[in-house]
This record gives C-alpha cells, structure tokens and sequence, in this order.
C-alpha cells in the first residue's frame, strides 16, 4: 500500500519544472532555518522509527529458525511480547514525529503568509487595480500550502525514503544478498507502469478538477445574491438548474472514468509487487531446499519488500515532487519580490496639525506599462479564476481577444498632463468635467494612492512623498462614489476610521451625517449587521455611513465625490445637508455633480482629457462661455430648481 501512495505525486504532479538554482534553494532553506532544532528532532524520530521497523523480521526470523525449533517457551514468550511492543512504541513515535512536523509546516506557513499579506498592504492601488483577487487567493492560500510541503513534507519525506532504503538494503544484504539483488530488480516495472498509466491518470484528474472549477464558477456566480436577484428578476431559475446539471453530470462521468483507471492501475501496481514477491519466495525456497540459507530468512526478506519498494518508488518520484514544491516558492517569492511602488523614506516628516493647503505643481500622471501583468500568468487546474464565462463557456483565447481590443480602445495613455493649482486651507474646490477627463484620478494622488509620474503634490509645503503615510493618511478622509462597507455591524464599519472610538462619539458623528436615527430604528441598532459589501441598505444610507466614518476620523483635508443621481430625493437632502456640515473649516476637494456644490466652490476646476482647461470662479466661467458653460448648459443648470 505504501508503494501505492507513493505513485500519488508522479500521477498528479504539473508540468511545470523550475529551474532549481542554488539561490533559490538558499532562499528556501531560509525559511526552514528558524525550525532547524524542531527538524534535528525530527531526523531523531525517523532514524528510531525505522529502526524499529528494521526489528520485526528479524524476530520473525529467530522465532522461526530458532526459538520454535527449539521449542524454548521463555523466549518465545518474550519476542511476542516485542512484536506487540515495538507497534506501540512506533505509534508513538510517529505521533511524536506528526506533532513535530506539524509545528514545522504550519510555523512555515505563518511566516510566508504573514511576510506575504504584509507586502501586498505596501503595494500601491495601481497593482490592486490590474491584479484578479482570485490569483492573491491562490498565492496566499495554494502557493503557500505548496511552498510548506517542501519543507514539511517532501524534504523530510525524502530524507526518509533515504534512511529506509539505506537501512533496509543494508539488513537485506546482510541476511542474504541474493534474494535482495532478485528483491530491487523488479523496481523498473514500477517505473514503467507509472509512465504508460500515470499520464492517462493525470490527464483524468485534470480534467475533472477543470469540470469541477466551472462547477463551482457556477455556483458563485448564480448564488451570491446580485446573481440570485438576476436569476429571479429574469425567471431562468430552470434553466440554470439545467446547465448546473450539466456541469455536474461531467463531474461525476469523469470521476467514475478515474476511479476506474486508478482501481486499474492499482491492480497492475499489486500484480508486480506480487512478482517480486513470488520470486523471493520461489527462489529462496530453492534455496532452503539446497541448503543455502533458512526458512526465517526468506520470511524477513519478504518482511522488508515492501518498505524498499515504497522508499525506492518514492526516491523516483522526490525529483517531481521537489519541482512541484519549487514551483510553489517562485510564485511565492514573485510576491515577495514586488518593488513597493509608494516607499516610505527613512527620514520621513510626520504630519501634525497642518493646516490644509494642497498644491499642485505641474503634476503628470501615467498608467505604466506592463500594469496587465504585473503577476505572471499562472494556470491552476481546478481555479474558479480560471474559468474565463461562466456560464456560455467562451474560450479563453476569446476573452484575451476581447480584452486586447479593449487596451486598444483607450482614449490616451496620459492620465493627468500638467495639473498645477492651489487648494489654500480651508477652501472648497470643485472638479467639473465629461466622464473620463481624470477627475477621479487627481483625487487619488492627494492621499497618495498613486504617485505622479512626474511634477509635485505639496501639503503645507511638504511633497508628499516625504511625509509618513500613516500621518497622511491621518489628515485626509476620502468618500468614494462606490461605498465599501465591510460585512460586519455598522459600530465596527465605523470605528475602522478610529479604532478606539467611544458609543457616544459614533453617536455624534452620525448625528451629523444625518444617519443616527435611522440607526437607532434598526433592531440592532449600531450592532446591525450590514450584510456583503453592506447590501442589506440603500444606497443612501451606506453613503451617509461612509460619511460618518469620515467625520469620526476627523481629518482637515476632505476628498469625496458627491454623486447623488443615484439617490432619491430624501436621502439625496440629507446627504447635501450632511456634507455642508462635514466640508465647514475644512480644505475640501470635490468632484461635483450639483450645481449647490458649484455655486459654493472657492475654486472650480474644469478638467478635460487630463489637462485643467479652465479655473475660476461660477461666475467667471461663465462669462468665458468656454467648457464650462456648456456643462452648466447641459448638466447643472436644470439643478438651479433644486
């Protein structure tokens, strides 16, 4: 059975073979030297495991030979005694041994994960933006398992098939070199049968881990609840059931076609372990017969097959193994390596109590090249991330096409081109503009999610590149049009801005983002559940949240796009009322969408294709008659009822 399980990698390993370079070895070992004491120990338990495991033949061999033969009652009492006792002291070695590596594998584990999650906190918005969250999943999650069984697993399970073959080859010689020499010629049919079946069976596997990922697609898809709402709304719960049928049906007809190879396989891998031991038995009992050696030496020769076979098996498969584990550490380490795009200098400034001037100085802004493939393409069998449509299963070399054209169809690479303003502190500036001209993206360089590519961002004089993050991150509060809401209750969405915020501080805060007493309605209360990406409210009510969490950070410089089209015209007044109140004394940047806001404005903005085309005042721009009046024509005026 041993020698079975030992086919496992062989069947299933990738394709993939990195190059396994002295570097990357050193960098591996890294991660195993904090456990080298915990690995000592357990190179201890495997030698006094499979010395053990050496003594059972042998007694066999003298209870046979000698003891029964001799008909001496004591002795026999007591190797009994020892063929009960060596189990149960090995049982408790290999629980000894699994506690061990266990503390090896998972410690691996933690230290790349953390090493791993730590690093992607540093990456900018820009790798978050062009990087699928199902392959950080995998990075995270697969990739780390894989990397840990290098250690944990195949390392030591290679130094154990080595101390076994060793081991048991030498008592094998030792007892009789004939019969071993009969024993390890067999070891090329193993071989050979896992090279005509393995790849049939791994090509099996494959496809069903395959089947299975656009399975599971399926359900992710149609059961999360924009995709129920979706199946309900258009009447097609029949005809997803159908298509779920389907994909299922090719789960189980390619699991029942595997099993069927495998019990195959199985049954070949049983018949030449069957061979070598016939032969030792033919050939030692002529042997016996001849006079050349005993009985209870065939017995133990027989006794120590199928642990030479199992270790030897497993030594032919360590080289695929070991690759499949080396694979896993480069896709960790590509992680790992990611430059951090927005670094933090040593001597970094600490901002305290600013008092809120913003300035631009010709400031240019562009999307590198390379942002679609800032991890490398990775194919993992069996990856919901992998299944490119769901539900018409469209190919991927479709979607890739579909997804060039779309890169080709960018109206300009240069997001922001010259931008040079000033916000002075406690002003309100307005961002006017067509869908597309970059507001949103001059909004993100101010609390430095992306830096410029060129040219000067300043708060109070400082460029921001030499502040902290943290104390910039401190002084600006930024309200999306897309609200994130965490799935948690609404105390925790809230005091994520300030973690040691008190009830009747979050009560203030919502008090003026209008948002309390609809609280306090909820049966909960402010321990109410939000639901995923908080569906569970309008989008009113997640907006006025949102802006109570800004409030309760309390920061002098605020950022926010103020969409309300969306909203009706209750939440809509609530949210223009709550703005008026968190905007007062504060530098604030707007991407405005009401003409109130505009009218408000100390500076307007009008940016088209990344260029400020205009600035100044409501009444300026209009007498300019340029962009600017022709939005307020097309856009704003209508809101002059409001």
């Amino acid at each position: 059975m041993r020698a079975h399980l030992g086919l496992h990698g062989m069947i299933n390993s990738p394709d993939e073979k990195p190059k396994i370079t002295r570097q990357l070895l050193q960098r591996v070992f890294k991660y195993a030297r904090p456990y080298r004491l915990l690995m000592a120990a357990m190179l201890f338990l495997i030698l006094a495991s499979t010395g053990l495991m050496l003594l059972t033949p042998l007694i066999l061999r003298d209870m046979i030979d000698k003891t029964i033969p001799a008909g001496n009652l004591p002795r026999l009492v007591w190797l009994s005694l020892a063929l009960l006792l060596i189990p149960a002291v090995n049982g408790i070695l290999n629980v000894a041994q699994r506690r061990v590596n266990s503390r090896i594998g998972e410690g691996v584990i933690y230290d790349l994960r953390l090493e791993l999650y730590a690093n992607l906190q540093r990456m900018s918005l820009r790798f978050f933006t062009n990087t699928k969250v199902g392959e950080l999943m995998s990075r995270l999650n697969n990739d780390v398992v894989g990397a840990q069984n290098a250690i944990s697993s195949t390392i030591v399970g290679i130094i154990t098939q080595i101390v076994q073959v060793a081991a048991v080859l030498v008592v094998m010689l030792t007892l009789e070199w004939r019969l071993t020499l009969i024993s390890v010629a067999i070891l090329p049919l193993f071989i050979l049968a896992a090279r005509l079946l393995g790849s049939r069976l791994r090509d099996m596997a494959r496809r069903q881990m395959e089947a299975n990922a656009r399975m599971n697609a399926m359900m992710n898809e149609t059961l999360n609840i924009g995709g129920a709402l979706l199946v309900k709304l258009f009447g097609r719960s029949r005809l997803e059931v159908d298509r779920f049928g389907q994909r299922a049906a090719q789960v189980r007809d390619l699991g029942v076609q595997r099993a069927m190879t495998g019990s195959i396989f199985m049954a070949i891998i049983g018949l030449i372990s069957a061979v070598g031991t016939a032969l030792v038995y033919g050939l030692g009992g002529y042997f016996v017969i001849q006079g050349a050696f005993t009985i209870g030496t065939i017995v133990a020769i027989v006794s120590y097959l199928h642990s030479l076979y199992s270790a030897l098996q497993g030594l032919s498969n360590a080289p695929v193994e070991f690759a499949t584990s080396m694979v896993s550490f480069e896709r960790v380490f590509e992680v790992i390596d990611l430059p951090v795009e927005l670094p933090e200098k040593p001597d970094a400034v600490r901002l305290e109590d600013i008092r809120g001037e913003i300035k631009f100085e010709n400031v240019i802004f562009q999307y590198e090249s390379g942002d679609e493939s800032l991890l490398s393409d990775v194919h993992r069998y069996g990856s919901m991330d992998n299944v490119t449509a769901v539900l018409s299963g469209e190919s991927a070399e479709h979607e890739e096409e579909k997804e060039e054209e779309t890169r080709r169809s960018q109206a300009r690479r240069i997001a922001l081109d010259g931008i040079s303003f000033t916000a002075k502190p406690g002003q309100l500036v307005a961002l006017v503009g067509p869908s597309g001209a970059g507001k949103t993206t001059l909004t993100y360089l101010i609390p430095r999610l992306y830096d410029p590519s060129s040219g000067n961002i300043r708060m109070d004089g400082h460029d921001l590149r030499d502040v902290t993050l943290e104390s910039l991150s401190n002084q600006v509060g930024m309200v999306t049009q897309e609200t994130y809401l965490f799935h948690d209750t609404i105390r925790t969405n809230l005091q994520y801005a300030r973690l040691d915020a008190a009830q009747a501080e979050l009560e203030e805060a919502c008090r003026v983002a209008n948002i309390h007493d609809f609280i306090q309605g909820l049966p909960e209360g402010y321990d109410t559940i939000v639901g995923e990406r908080g569906y569970r409210l309008s989008g009113g009510e997640k907006q006025r949240i949102a802006l109570a969490r800004v409030i309760l950070k309390n920061p002098r410089i605020l950022v926010l796009d103020e969409a309300t089209s969306s909203l009706d015209s209750e939440s809509e007044a609530l949210i223009q009322d709550a703005l008026s109140r968190v905007m007062a004394q504060r530098t604030s940047i707007v991407i405005a969408h009401r003409l109130s806001t505009i009218l408000a404005a100390d500076l307007i903005l009008v940016i088209d294709r990344g260029r400020i085309v205009e600035q100044g005042t409501h009444a300026r721009l209009l007498e300019e008659g340029g962009l600017y009046a022709s939005l307020y024509r097309t856009q704003f005026h209508k809101d002059g009822r409001d």
